[in-house]
Protein backbone atom coordinates (compact mmCIF):
# COMPACT_ATOMS: atom_id res chain seq x y z
CA UNK A 1 0.00 0.00 0.00
CA UNK A 2 1.64 3.69 -0.70
CA UNK A 3 0.51 6.02 1.39
CA UNK A 4 -2.63 8.21 1.51
CA UNK A 5 -2.47 11.52 0.76
CA UNK A 6 -2.59 13.85 4.10
CA UNK A 7 -6.32 15.13 2.84
CA UNK A 8 -7.53 11.71 3.19
CA UNK A 9 -5.59 10.13 6.13
CA UNK A 10 -8.69 11.18 8.46
CA UNK A 11 -9.59 8.01 7.03
CA UNK A 12 -7.31 5.98 8.71
CA UNK A 13 -9.12 6.83 12.28
CA UNK A 14 -12.31 5.38 11.25
CA UNK A 15 -12.36 1.88 12.59
CA UNK A 16 -15.11 0.75 10.52
CA UNK A 17 -16.77 -0.36 8.74
CA UNK A 18 -14.91 -3.23 8.43
CA UNK A 19 -14.63 -2.86 4.21
CA UNK A 20 -13.21 0.25 4.68
CA UNK A 21 -10.56 -0.84 6.95
CA UNK A 22 -9.35 -3.59 4.38
CA UNK A 23 -10.16 -1.15 1.18
CA UNK A 24 -7.82 1.62 2.09
CA UNK A 25 -5.02 -1.47 2.69
CA UNK A 26 -4.92 -1.50 -0.93
CA UNK A 27 -4.57 2.26 -2.00
CA UNK A 28 -2.55 2.80 -4.59
CA UNK A 29 -2.79 -0.59 -5.91
CA UNK A 30 -1.73 0.09 -9.98
CA UNK A 31 -2.85 -1.92 -13.32
CA UNK A 32 0.42 -2.37 -15.55
CA UNK A 33 -2.02 -1.62 -18.62
CA UNK A 34 0.42 -2.34 -22.03
CA UNK A 35 2.98 -3.81 -19.68
CA UNK A 36 1.19 -7.23 -18.35
CA UNK A 37 -0.91 -7.48 -15.56
CA UNK A 38 -0.67 -6.82 -12.06
CA UNK A 39 -0.56 -10.27 -10.07
CA UNK A 40 -2.11 -8.59 -7.19
CA UNK A 41 -5.23 -7.61 -9.76
CA UNK A 42 -5.35 -10.77 -11.13
CA UNK A 43 -5.16 -12.63 -7.83
CA UNK A 44 -8.28 -11.10 -6.72
CA UNK A 45 -9.99 -12.17 -10.01
CA UNK A 46 -8.92 -15.91 -8.54
CA UNK A 47 -9.92 -15.07 -4.95
CA UNK A 48 -13.35 -14.05 -6.13
CA UNK A 49 -13.92 -17.06 -8.81
CA UNK A 50 -13.62 -14.92 -12.02
CA UNK A 51 -9.67 -15.95 -12.62
CA UNK A 52 -11.14 -18.27 -16.13
CA UNK A 53 -12.18 -14.96 -18.19
CA UNK A 54 -10.40 -12.08 -16.11
CA UNK A 55 -6.96 -12.33 -17.51
CA UNK A 56 -6.01 -9.00 -18.05
CA UNK A 57 -6.01 -6.06 -15.74
CA UNK A 58 -6.72 -3.72 -18.73
CA UNK A 59 -9.96 -5.28 -18.65
CA UNK A 60 -11.99 -2.81 -16.53
CA UNK A 61 -12.22 -3.98 -12.71
CA UNK A 62 -13.75 -1.72 -10.69
CA UNK A 63 -16.05 -4.03 -9.69
CA UNK A 64 -13.37 -6.70 -9.54
CA UNK A 65 -12.12 -4.21 -6.75
CA UNK A 66 -15.24 -3.99 -4.30
CA UNK A 67 -16.19 -7.77 -5.00
CA UNK A 68 -12.90 -8.48 -3.29
CA UNK A 69 -13.19 -6.57 -0.96
CA UNK A 70 -16.97 -7.72 0.45
CA UNK A 71 -15.61 -11.52 0.33
CA UNK A 72 -12.67 -10.39 2.45
CA UNK A 73 -14.78 -8.96 4.68
CA UNK A 74 -17.46 -12.06 4.65
CA UNK A 75 -20.61 -10.10 2.31
CA UNK A 76 -22.29 -12.54 -0.15
CA UNK A 77 -21.91 -11.40 -3.88
CA UNK A 78 -22.78 -13.32 -7.48
CA UNK A 79 -19.29 -13.91 -8.55
CA UNK A 80 -20.74 -14.22 -11.95
CA UNK A 81 -21.64 -10.64 -11.61
CA UNK A 82 -18.99 -9.25 -9.79
CA UNK A 83 -17.37 -7.29 -12.93
CA UNK A 84 -20.72 -5.72 -14.15
CA UNK A 85 -20.26 -2.50 -12.30
CA UNK A 86 -23.53 -1.81 -12.96
CA UNK A 87 -24.85 -5.09 -11.02
CA UNK A 88 -23.96 -3.95 -7.35
CA UNK A 89 -26.98 -1.96 -7.55
CA UNK A 90 -28.76 -5.70 -6.82
CA UNK A 91 -26.57 -5.71 -3.68
CA UNK A 92 -27.09 -5.12 -0.17
CA UNK A 93 -30.19 -2.82 0.74
CA UNK A 94 -30.98 -0.01 -0.56
CA UNK A 95 -29.14 3.31 0.73
CA UNK A 96 -31.59 6.77 0.75
CA UNK A 97 -28.79 9.04 1.66
CA UNK A 98 -25.24 8.05 0.50
CA UNK A 99 -23.15 7.28 4.03
CA UNK A 100 -19.67 6.53 4.66
CA UNK A 101 -18.49 3.48 2.48
CA UNK A 102 -21.88 2.71 0.56
CA UNK A 103 -21.43 1.45 -2.21
CA UNK A 104 -22.17 3.83 -4.74
CA UNK A 105 -23.25 2.75 -8.84
CA UNK A 106 -22.82 5.42 -11.46
CA UNK A 107 -23.34 5.15 -15.44
CA UNK A 108 -20.38 6.33 -17.83
CA UNK A 109 -20.18 6.02 -21.37
CA UNK A 110 -20.41 2.56 -22.28
CA UNK A 111 -21.32 1.08 -19.05
CA UNK A 112 -21.11 1.54 -15.14
CA UNK A 113 -19.02 2.13 -12.44
CA UNK A 114 -18.33 0.87 -8.63
CA UNK A 115 -16.80 2.29 -5.73
CA UNK A 116 -17.16 3.50 -1.97
CA UNK A 117 -18.68 6.62 -1.09
CA UNK A 118 -16.21 8.78 1.22
CA UNK A 119 -17.83 12.03 0.96
CA UNK A 120 -19.47 14.44 -0.62
CA UNK A 121 -19.76 18.70 -1.47
CA UNK A 122 -23.22 20.05 -3.30
CA UNK A 123 -22.22 18.40 -6.85
CA UNK A 124 -20.20 15.73 -6.58
CA UNK A 125 -19.23 12.35 -4.43
CA UNK A 126 -16.02 11.77 -3.29
CA UNK A 127 -15.31 8.43 -4.25
CA UNK A 128 -12.63 5.45 -3.43
CA UNK A 129 -12.26 2.52 -5.58
CA UNK A 130 -10.33 0.70 -8.19
CA UNK A 131 -9.41 1.50 -11.53
CA UNK A 132 -9.85 4.89 -11.28
CA UNK A 133 -7.15 6.46 -13.15
CA UNK A 134 -5.70 2.96 -13.71
CA UNK A 135 -5.31 2.56 -9.87
CA UNK A 136 -7.24 2.15 -6.60
CA UNK A 137 -7.45 5.81 -5.40
CA UNK A 138 -10.17 8.89 -5.37
CA UNK A 139 -12.02 10.41 -7.27
CA UNK A 140 -14.76 13.29 -7.39
CA UNK A 141 -17.63 12.10 -9.79
CA UNK A 142 -20.75 14.09 -10.61
CA UNK A 143 -24.20 13.34 -8.41
CA UNK A 144 -25.99 13.54 -11.65
CA UNK A 145 -24.35 10.04 -12.93
CA UNK A 146 -25.71 7.94 -9.36
CA UNK A 147 -27.69 4.70 -10.33
CA UNK A 148 -27.55 3.19 -6.65
CA UNK A 149 -26.49 3.74 -3.21
CA UNK A 150 -26.40 0.32 -1.63
CA UNK A 151 -25.54 -0.28 1.79
CA UNK A 152 -24.08 -4.23 3.55
CA UNK A 153 -26.48 -6.04 5.39
CA UNK A 154 -24.14 -5.47 8.70
CA UNK A 155 -24.28 -8.60 10.88
CA UNK A 156 -24.92 -7.23 14.13
CA UNK A 157 -25.71 -3.23 13.76
CA UNK A 158 -24.44 -0.47 11.77
CA UNK A 159 -21.16 0.73 12.62
CA UNK A 160 -21.58 4.11 14.57
CA UNK A 161 -19.51 6.18 12.02
CA UNK A 162 -21.62 5.73 8.99
CA UNK A 163 -22.48 8.70 8.43
CA UNK A 164 -22.99 11.59 5.73
CA UNK A 165 -19.79 13.42 5.06
CA UNK A 166 -19.61 16.84 3.27
CA UNK A 167 -16.64 18.14 2.27
CA UNK A 168 -15.56 21.37 1.59
CA UNK A 169 -13.22 20.58 -1.28
CA UNK A 170 -13.40 20.06 -4.86
CA UNK A 171 -11.43 18.44 -7.64
CA UNK A 172 -11.40 17.38 -10.54
CA UNK A 173 -14.57 15.66 -11.82
CA UNK A 174 -14.28 12.04 -13.14
CA UNK A 175 -15.79 11.69 -16.61
CA UNK A 176 -15.02 8.01 -17.69
CA UNK A 177 -13.43 5.64 -14.79
CA UNK A 178 -12.71 3.03 -18.13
Amino acid sequence: MRILPDKYKWLLKENAPKMLVEALKHYGELEHAGKGSNANILGWAKEVGVSGWYTDDDIPWCGLFVGVVAKRCGYAFSSAKVLAAREWANWGIQADTPKLWDVLVFVRPGGGHVGFYVGENDKAFLVYGGNQSNAVGFAWIDKSRLLAARRPKYKIAQPANVRKIKLSEAGILSTNEA
